[in-house]
């Protein structure tokens, strides 16, 4: 859940990038290498969300035109013709890695090409850079920037307040911005190219959501939060008059100006004690609605009240759908259908148990309805059904005992909007998606409303680590607060993230070179083993021990054969292990905190960094050796990776522009390193499938060569370069993983900081191997029903070879004698016929060795029985069943 994603970001960062700018080049004089360039196709490998969307604008003038934005990866815009979002700041580079943070965005209802963006992810100084408004004039393919002088916060507390940029309704070069940090309200009368203080303000806050962190994060005065127009006030080609801006500050948290920004008043007669999340006009009725907290959010909130204040009268009228002694929550969602203004909707954004509330009135908030109600507590009704297959990770793989459900209807919900031109079309954020209906004034009649996920396109995950391995799924990957998935498939949703357990955030992986059916991950979770071992490719998992101390994931590794661990965890030292961790002994020469790595051929060698020392064990880890190697860089920004097939073969990355930051080689095990020239800084390193005619792995980096920031690939052993992103797919930071995909040539995979994981391939390239021939041989099968629910139900099938023979592809088929039907298969295409489904493989386990087992997993639809098959045959021979 989100509640780790400040954490996500300070484990990807700490590594040395908060410490100033990322740096840029060595000292002068540095020999360039040779750079060229190639085409390349960027994608996202699926995962759909996975983060905290505080933000949803509609424009009010064109219909089908809406924007969301994200607190630290980006902005994107709706495509009403595919259903999708398409990014817009992918452009941002490494030096101005915070600008993924999006404080807000406004979208101009006089010129709907015209939008904006605020732009900021930290204002303490764990983000170096100050924030800036970036402006288009094309709906965000390209944008214009205007830096401030100070900076904002995408990713600080109070980030679903507002929205904090507004463009005036009339005189659309007239803008203004809530800036935090005590920095008062800003105006552009020129379209957003310069700004200025509006002096007159007279308040720029005064609430932080904890006064005494010395760290300056929760410290922050959360500033001017909101900027709303009267849009009744005005005309065209002229500032609109009324303008209302909330503010950070309990006893004072809504102003109004009438007379165009240059003056300004507190409003009289105004709630206090609470803070004024949103503020929403019905300027045909003549009343702004607001949505009060105790708290700035996004996690907290206790209390909270809905406010209805009439412009024409300046009567106050609380309209709260529940009394304040039965709230546990604040409000913050808040928004007016356009077409039919007396209704309104708000939402409990900080219900977190037993799931967040959504509140409805037609009646200008004199009566409510909600999205679900108790019949007889713990048992609830719900107004809404809610399908979440195209993204059936959202179901968190839980169980939970009533009145919670899963998948829940949210949390962290403080970004609500129905679209002005379709009463029936609503979307709201969570913390991990975005969820839409297109019924929605089915409420109002007493039937049920559909929920599903809106979200394909906004691709927000911050990741920590990835690992192609040889074979089974082509992908894994260590994800922030939705803990990682086990990709089978680049282009589909996987089927669920990691579980037993589910980490909050998976900080390392690994597999057995060797045996990659092998596989461990470490990460944080609040209460239980920070570490898990799989023994078929990530498919299923178990939880390990930890040694006594342990409190975060840090990094582990995998001995070639899987026979051996080596865990570097938070709080406690290095330790080693064989089998699964069910004990730990402790290292010794090493220090606590080194980055551990394991040699991809030779099981008993593993490797650690720490402090601008390499450290050699090879005796499985219970002894390290610090080596004699120099030069290396001296702080702990360094990732390093031993080359699959080549004994002693090291490479590593890192360093700081104030010291040694580049790429060395070792062909010794890390007895000596060799620094290439002409790399003027390097913070990843990974490895791919050789080029045509090449015997060496290629190489892949998030560097800086030539002078030039980007990803590179070399054929050559490092000898020469070859860019394969550009400046328009850059993602900000990209220094927390890399690796080339060992089966296809070219294929490369990033890890982004909040822009989830993209991968290239090459023109031309990324094509697959295909399945081979049908299989024949003797067979089991295995069919469990993992999670069931009224009408629907998820199973997982394992096929085993039997044989003594590798099968070269596989078709399993089986009857469903209670006529249930599939609706969505992972792992395996599949065809129906009657009650005959058949189930086949996809390009990457289409080989299945003598004692291997593939899985597969799918999602269907029974009613009446939901009896498991008897029977499964394959190439027309009956399997057994386990």
């Amino acid at each position: 859940m989100r509640r780790t994603r400040i954490l996500t970001v300070l484990l990807a960062l700490a590594a040395g990038l908060l410490a100033g700018s990322p740096p840029s080049a060595l000292a002068a004089g540095t020999p360039e290498a040779a750079v060229t360039a190639d085409t390349y196709t960027w994608k996202n490998a699926r995962v759909d969300g996975g983060g905290f969307v505080p933000g949803i604008v509609f424009n009010r003038t064109e219909k089908d035109l809406a924007y969301a934005r994200t607190d630290i990866g980006g902005a994107y815009r709706w495509q009403e013709s595919s259903h999708t979002w398409t990014p817009l700041l992918d452009h941002v580079g490494w030096d101005d890695w915070g600008h993924t943070g999006v404080a807000s965005i406004a979208s101009d209802s006089v010129d709907p090409d015209r939008v904006y963006a605020a732009v900021g992810t930290y204002t303490n100084d764990w983000d170096p850079g100050d924030g800036a408004v970036l402006r288009s004039a094309d709906r965000g393919a390209t944008w214009a920037r205007t830096d401030l002088p100070f900076k904002l916060g995408g990713n600080m507390p109070g980030r679903g307040m507002g929205e904090r940029l507004a463009v005036d309704p009339h005189d659309n070069d007239v803008l203004y911005l809530g800036a935090p940090s005590g920095h008062g309200l800003w105006r552009s009368t020129d379209a957003g190219a310069t700004w200025s203080e509006v002096t007159a303000f007279p308040n720029p806050g005064n609430y932080a959501q904890d006064p005494g962190d010395t760290s300056g994060y929760a410290s922050d005065n959360q500033g001017i939060t909101w900027v709303t127009f009267d849009e009744s006030t005005g005309s065209a080609g002229t500032a609109t008059k009324t303008v209302y801006v909330g503010v950070a500050d309990k006893e004072n948290a809504v102003y109004r100006s009438t007379d165009a920004g240059a003056t300004w008043e507190r409003v009289a007669g105004q709630p206090t004690g609470y803070l004024a999340h949103k503020g929403v006009l019905d300027a045909e009725n003549g009343y702004l609605y607001l949505a009060y907290s105790d708290t700035g959010g996004p996690y907290d909130g206790g209390k909270g009240r809905l406010y209805r204040y009439a412009t024409a009268t300046g009567s106050w009228t609380d309209v709260s759908p529940v009394a304040e002694a039965d709230t546990y929550f604040g409000f913050s969602g808040l928004t007016v259908d356009r077409q039919n203004p007396g209704t309104v909707m708000a939402t409990a954004y900080s219900s977190w148990w037993p799931d967040t509330q959504i509140f409805r009135s037609t009646d200008s908030g004199a009566t409510w309805t909600q999205a679900w109600e108790y019949t007889s507590y713990p048992t609830r009704e719900n107004r809404y059904t809610m399908d979440v297959s195209s993204s059936p990770w959202l179901t968190w793989g839980a169980n939970p005992a009533p009145p919670e459900q899963t998948p829940k209807l949210g949390w962290m919900t403080e970004a609500l909007e129905i679209d002005p031109f379709d009463p029936d079309r609503m979307m709201y954020g969570t913390g991990a998606t975005v969820y839409g209906t297109e019924n929605l004034t089915d409420w109002d009649d007493g039937g049920t409303f559909a929920i599903e996920p809106m979200v394909r396109g906004l691709e927000e995950t911050a990741v920590n680590d990835l690992a192609a391995p040889p074979s089974g799924a082509p992908l894994l990957s260590a994800l922030g607060d939705v803990g990682g998935f086990r990709h089978t498939s680049l282009t589909e949703v996987p089927s669920m993230m990691y579980t037993s357990p589910n980490f909050t955030s998976t900080t390392s992986l690994d597999f057995a070179e060797k045996n990659p059916d092998t596989v461990v991950r470490a990460g944080n979770l609040d209460s239980g083993p920070h570490i898990a071992f799989s023994t078929d490719n990530g498919a299923n998992w178990f939880g390990g021990s930890d040694p006594s101390g342990v409190s975060g994931g840090g990094t582990v590794a995998a001995g070639a054969d899987g026979g051996r661990f080596v865990w570097s965890p938070e709080g406690a030292g290095v330790h080693h292990t064989t089998g699964f961790g069910t004990s730990w002994q402790a290292s010794s020469g090493i220090p606590a905190g080194a980055v551990v790595e394991s040699d991809r051929v030779d099981p008993h060698t593993f490797y650690g960094f720490k402090s601008g020392t390499f450290y050699v064990s090879t005796d499985g880890g219970a002894t390290f050796t610090a080596s004699p190697a120099t030069g290396l860089p001296s702080g702990d920004s360094v990732r390093f990776k031993a080359l699959p097939g080549a004994e002693g073969d090291v490479w590593l990355a890192g360093g700081a522009a104030d010291g040694p930051y580049g790429l060395w080689h070792s062909t010794d095990g890390g007895t000596t390193f060799s620094k290439l020239s002409g790399v003027d800084a390097a913070d990843t390193v990974g490895f791919g499938k050789a080029a045509p005619g090449a015997t060496y792995q290629t190489l892949y980096t998030s560097a800086e060569i030539g002078g030039v920031r980007g990803i590179f690939r070399s054929t050559d052993v490092g000898a020469s370069w070859t860019r394969v992103n550009d400046d328009a797919h850059q993602w900000g930071w990209t220094g927390a993983a890399i690796t080339g995909d060992p089966r296809v040539y070219g294929r490369v995979y990033v890890a982004t900081n909040g822009r989830g994981i993209v991968y290239g391939d090459t023109a031309g390239g990324g094509t697959d191997p295909g399945p081979d021939p049908t299989p024949t041989g003797a067979c089991e099968v295995t069919y469990t029903v993992t999670n069931q629910w009224p009408g629907g139900f998820q199973a997982d099938v394992r096929l085993t070879n039997t044989g003594t023979a590798a099968w070269n592809g596989w078709s399993l088929d089986w009857t469903f004698a209670g006529g249930q039907r599939v609706s969505r298969m992972w792992n395996a295409e599949h065809t129906r016929s009657g009650t005959t489904v058949t189930a086949g493989n996809v390009d990457w386990n289409a080989r299945v060795g003598p004692g291997a087992s593939v899985g597969f997993g799918f999602t269907g639809e029974w009613s009446g029985t939901n009896a498991e098959p008897t029977a499964f045959r394959m190439a027309g021979r009956s399997c057994t069943t386990g």
